[in-house]
Formats: C-alpha cells, sequence, structure tokens
C-alpha cells in the first residue's frame, strides 16, 4: 500500500474532494484524521469511511478561531502519535466581487483559505519533521485570476500559491518537509451540484454541460483529485517540492477561444 503506517490529516473532509482524499488515504493503508466543522456531518462520514474506527478519528474546529491549530495537533499527536502528511484541503467557497464583498467577508476569505493553512503548517511542522513529512495545499484554479464573481476567494487561493511556492523550498531545505499543492479545475461535489440548482439549473445540469465548458463530457470528479494528492503524500514522489498541478480540462491560461456558436 503506497500510504500504510502514514498519519494523515486532511481538513474539511466530511464531503466533497476532502472526504474523496480521506478515503483513498485509508485504502491506501493511512491511518486519517477527518476534520470538519459540523459534528453530525462529520460522525456520518467517519461511520462511512471507517465503521470499525480503528484507522480514523475526527476533530471539530472552526479554522477561523485562532486555537484551531493548537487543537487539531493535539487530537492528533493525541490519538496516533505522529503525522506524516498534512492536506490542507477546507475552504470557504462562496461568491463576492469588489462592490458585494465587506470587511467581514473579505477577512474570513483569508483567515480560512490563506491564514489557517499557514499557523497549521507553522503548529505541525515539528511534528512533519520527524517524519520527514509532506504537506498538500488544496488550491483553485482561480488562484490566476478568478471569474468576476469570486474575487475574495481567488485573491485567498492566490495567496495559498505564493505560500506553497515559498515554504516548498523554505521548509524542503530547512528541515525536509516537502509543500506542493493541486489547483483543482470544476468539480463536481456534493455542494456544487447542489449550488448550481440553487442558481436556477436543472437536477441534471451536469449532463448538459457543453464541450467548451467539459471537452470531456463529464466534469472531474473528487476521487480524480484525491488520487494526485496521494502522489504527493507518498513516498514516490521523492524529493518533489514546491510544485503546483493545475487539475483542469483545459489550460486555464493561454486557452484558445471556443469557436461554439
Amino acid at each position: 500500500m503506497r500510504l500504510a503506517d502514514k498519519v494523515i490529516l486532511v481538513t474539511g473532509s466530511t464531503t466533497g474532494i476532502g472526504k474523496a482524499i480521506a478515503a483513498k488515504c485509508l485504502a491506501e493503508g493511512a491511518s486519517v484524521m477527518i476534520h470538519g466543522l459540523e459534528p453530525d456531518l462529520a460522525a456520518n462520514t467517519w461511520n462511512e469511511l471507517d465503521p470499525e474506527r480503528t484507522r480514523s478519528d475526527v476533530v471539530i474546529a472552526d479554522l477561523a478561531d485562532a486555537k484551531s491549530p493548537e487543537k487539531i495537533r493535539e487530537a492528533v499527536i493525541s490519538r496516533f502519535g505522529k503525522i506524516d502528511g498534512l492536506v490542507n484541503n477546507a475552504a470557504l467557497v462562496a461568491t463576492g466581487d469588489l462592490f458585494s464583498t465587506d470587511s467581514a467577508a473579505y477577512d474570513r476569505f483569508i483567515a480560512v483559505n490563506a491564514k489557517a493553512p499557514f499557523f497549521l503548517i507553522k503548529t505541525l511542522v515539528k511534528d512533519l519533521e520527524l517524519t520527514h513529512g509532506s504537506v498538500v495545499n488544496i488550491g483553485s484554479v482561480n488562484a490566476y485570476c478568478g471569474e468576476p464573481d469570486l474575487l475574495p476567494y481567488s485573491i485567498s487561493k492566490g495567496a495559498l500559491m505564493t505560500m506553497t511556492r515559498n515554504l516548498g523550498d523554505t521548509l524542503h531545505r530547512q528541515c525536509g518537509v516537502r509543500v506542493n499543492q493541486i489547483n483543482p479545475g470544476w468539480i463536481l461535489t456534493e455542494n456544487e451540484r447542489d449550488r448550481k440548482q440553487e442558481q436556477g439549473l436543472p437536477e441534471d445540469w451536469p449532463k448538459q454541460l457543453g464541450r467548451h465548458f467539459a471537452p470531456a463530457g463529464r466534469i472531474i470528479e473528487p476521487a480524480e483529485i484525491a488520487a494526485a494528492v496521494l502522489y504527493f503524500l507518498g513516498d514516490e514522489s521523492g524529493p518533489v517540492s514546491g510544485s503546483v498541478l493545475d487539475l483542469e480540462q483545459y489550460p486555464m491560461i493561454g486557452r484558445n477561444p471556443s469557436k461554439e456558436i
């Protein structure tokens, strides 16, 4: 198994991409700390992924709370005794532009999407040094510019990407901890399916997308992102650090304009 005997913390792992990552890690032999904000949802996910609860546990914490990193570290170390991998997946995803975003909303985006990963890494770095561990940050292709109504979200993911590049070099040199990032494109999570229906699309909207939006004829599944995360968490990625991998169906930068009418 690719992650045998490793301990992995996955933030925001009660649903969507994070849940898929946690499932893949368990399937590849790791012990996993599941993290979420809602106790009931976390309990349901825990029961689904590890019914016997032999290789997993759950920690509930609001990442916008400055005390959360230490609380999460204590939960991981007290349960498993070490940590080999941190996946910063949890994120606030919501719309906003220059005119609709107030100071409180902007601060919340930064707190959850950029500040929390920074301080989780800071809190866990000594533990990760002991295991020559790996950090994988889950960003977004919106980090490069962002859609018109995703401005504060995109800014926060741009900050995360800069942090990954910086720490991927400095931590690798200083203490042997690797830091890499995956930027997913459009992913068919449960929340994304519901969000689009709330915006007025029909229930079967994923099947009605044109080739301009989904050249493959479908949207990327969370498990396909999780498969790439395993590479960075595992020993097979060797000395790779400071890399940012875009996982989308087409290049976000310099894409040929659609010729469809």
